[in-house]
C-alpha cells in the first residue's frame, strides 16, 4: 500500500515573519506590500513505520505522550557541567545544561567566534564536540586556533550551511556540544527564500533546536546584529532559544562584557568580563579593579558608584561635566546611561535641590564602557553633576549609590549590605547611601551617611 504524504505550505512575510494561510498583497501584521513568500513546512508521512525526525515532532525534546506530575520530574537527569570559563558559567547561570539552545550575539570583531572556539577546544578534550562554520573556511578556523595556542585534537570541524546535512552528520558524530556559526548563513531545503531572510532564519533555528533538545546536545548559535546593536532576524528567534547572551565591546577597547539578556536556567542581566589578548579572551576575576583605574589627583565631577550586576556588586566610576550652554538649546548627553532619565533627574535636582541648570550643557560618561541599567546609579549621577557644577572635587574614598524619586526622596536599592562590603574591600572609607540601606552593625573603617532626601545628600558633600 502506498504511503500517503501531506505537504503543508505557508506564506511568510519577509519583514516581520508573520505566517499567512494564503497569498495576499499586504501583510496583515506590518502592513507592508509584496513581502509574502511561499515556504514548504515539510512533509508529514502518515505511515506508522516512519520514525520521528527533527522537523516537527517533539519540539521540547520529549517524544513521549505520557503525562507526568510536576513532583515526579527528575531534575537531576540533566546536570549542568562547566564550560571551562567561570565568567561564562556565571552568565549562563552556573554552567551548560544538556539540551539547551544558547544564542550569542555581538558586533563584528567583538570576539564571538574566538570565545566559542576557546570553549570548544577545551571541552573537546573531555567530551565529543563539533564546530560548524558557515562563514569561514576550515583553514581560517585552524589558523586562529593555532595562533591562540589552543589544543587542536578531538574537536570535530565541519564547513556546511544546510541544516539537514548538519543534523545528519551530527547524528553520526553524536557530539555533546554543537556550535553553528552563524545562524544567518544557514539555509533549509524546504524554504525557497535566500539565506538570512526571516523565514530561513526561523526555520533553520527551529530545526537545529529540535535536534538539540531531542538528543540532549548543548547548541550554540552565533547571531549577527544590526547597525543599532540589536539582534538581526525575526524576534521569534529570541523566544525559541533558552539563553541569549550579548558580547559587548568594540575594537577601541581591550575589554569585553558578556551580558545575559534571557536565561531560562538562571538570572538575567548577569555580567561577565573578559580581556582580549593575543591568546584570545581571558577572564577578569575582579572587574571592579579595572573600572577603578583612576588618577591620583582628585577632579570635579568624578565619583564612584556601586552597581548590582546579576549576582555580584560592581564598582564603576562615573564622570560628569557641566559647562555653560552655547545658545538657547543646552545639550544633554549620556554615555552608558539612559539619556531620558538624565533629563528627569536634572528636573528633580532643580525642584528639590535648588540648582538651576537649564542654561548649562551636561555631559555624563560611565568609565570603561559599562552600560548602567539599574536605578541605583541615580544619586551618584546627581552628586557628580553637582560636583562639576560647583567645581569642587569629591574625595577619592567616597562611594555613593541610591535611587532618586520625583519627590526628591532617596529610595533604597537591593543588596545594600553587599554593595557596602564590596566598597570597603576596595578601600573606600566613606559612603552616602539611602537611610534604609544603612547596615544595623557598622562596617569597620567605613563612615556611612544615610540620607532620605536629596537635600540631605547635597548637604553631606
Amino acid at each position: 500500500m502506498a504511503k500517503t504524504t501531506k505537504t503543508k505550505t505557508a506564506y511568510v512575510c519577509s519583514d516581520c515573519g508573520t505566517e499567512h494561510g494564503k497569498w495576499q498583497g499586504q501583510c496583515v501584521a506590518c502592513k507592508e506590500w509584496n513581502t509574502l513568500t511561499r515556504i514548504t513546512l515539510g512533509a508529514t508521512n502518515q505511515s506508522p513505520s516512519v520514525q520521528a525526525d527533527f522537523r516537527r515532532q517533539g519540539y521540547a525534546g520529549e517524544l513521549s505522550d505520557a503525562v507526568q506530575d510536576l513532583s515526579e520530574i527528575d531534575v537531576a537527569a540533566v546536570p549542568r557541567f562547566s564550560s571551562s570559563m567561570q565568567e561564562l558559567d556565571r552568565v549562563l547561570g552556573g554552567g551548560l545544561v544538556p539540551g539547551s539552545a544558547i544564542l550569542i550575539g555581538g558586533n563584528p570583531g567583538a570576539g564571538k567566534s574566538t570565545l566559542l572556539l576557546q570553549v570548544m577546544c577545551m571541552l573537546a578534550q573531555q567530551m565529543p564536540a563539533m564546530y560548524v562554520t558557515g562563514e569561514e573556511s576550515l583553514q581560517q578556523v585552524g589558523m586562529r586556533a593555532k595562533r591562540l595556542g589552543l589544543p587542536e585534537k578531538n574537536l570535530k570541524m565541519l564547513a556546511e550551511t544546510q541544516v539537514e546535512t548538519i543534523c545528519e552528520l551530527a547524528s553520526q558524530v553524536q557530539p555533546r556540544l554543537l556550535v553553528v556559526d552563524s545562524i544567518q548563513v544557514m539555509h533549509s531545503a524546504d524554504v525557497p527564500s535566500a539565506p538570512g531572510s526571516v523565514s530561513q532564519v526561523r526555520e533553520c533555528a527551529a530545526y537545529l533546536i529540535r535536534y538539540a533538545k531531542q538528543t540532549g546536545t548543548v547548541l550554540f548559535l552565533v547571531g549577527h546584529v544590526t547597525k543599532d546593536g540589536s539582534l538581526a532576524g525575526p524576534k521569534v528567534l529570541e523566544h525559541m532559544i533558552d539563553c541569549f547572551i550579548m558580547l559587548e565591546g568594540g575594537s577601541d577597547t581591550r575589554y569585553r562584557t558578556l551580558r545575559g539578556q534571557k536565561n531560562r536556567f538562571g538570572a538575567v542581566n548577569e555580567l561577565g568580563v573578559f580581556a582580549m589578548t593575543e591568546k584570545g579572551l581571558k577572564e577578569v576575576k575582579n572587574p571592579s579593579a579595572i573600572f577603578l583605574a583612576r588618577t591620583e589627583e582628585e577632579s570635579p565631577g568624578s565619583l564612584v558608584m556601586v552597581l548590582w550586576e546579576g549576582t555580584r556588586p560592581l564598582l564603576v566610576e562615573i564622570q560628569a561635566l557641566v559647562d555653560g550652554g552655547q545658545g538657547g538649546n543646552p545639550r544633554r548627553l549620556a554615555v552608558g546611561l539612559d539619556q531620558n532619565r538624565l533629563g528627569m533627574l536634572l528636573a528633580v535636582l532643580h525642584r528639590h535641590g535648588g540648582l538651576y541648570m537649564a542654561d548649562q550643557d551636561v555631559f555624563v560618561n560611565v568609565v570603561g564602557g559599562v552600560k548602567v541599567t539599574e536605578t541605583g546609579a541615580d544619586l551618584a549621577l546627581l552628586l557628580a553633576i553637582v560636583s562639576s557644577f560647583r567645581d569642587r572635587a569629591l574625595p577619592h574614598e567616597l562611594v555613593v549609590f541610591g535611587e532618586v524619586g520625583l519627590a526628591g526622596e532617596i529610595r533604597p536599592v537591593p543588596s545594600g549590605q553587599e554593595r557596602l562590603q564590596e566598597a570597603a574591600k576596595h578601600g573606600f572609607r566613606k559612603a552616602i547611601v539611602p537611610k534604609a540601606n544603612c547596615p544595623k552593625s557598622p562596617i569597620a573603617g567605613m563612615e556611612i551617611i544615610g540620607v532620605s532626601k536629596l537635600s540631605e545628600a547635597l548637604a553631606a558633600l
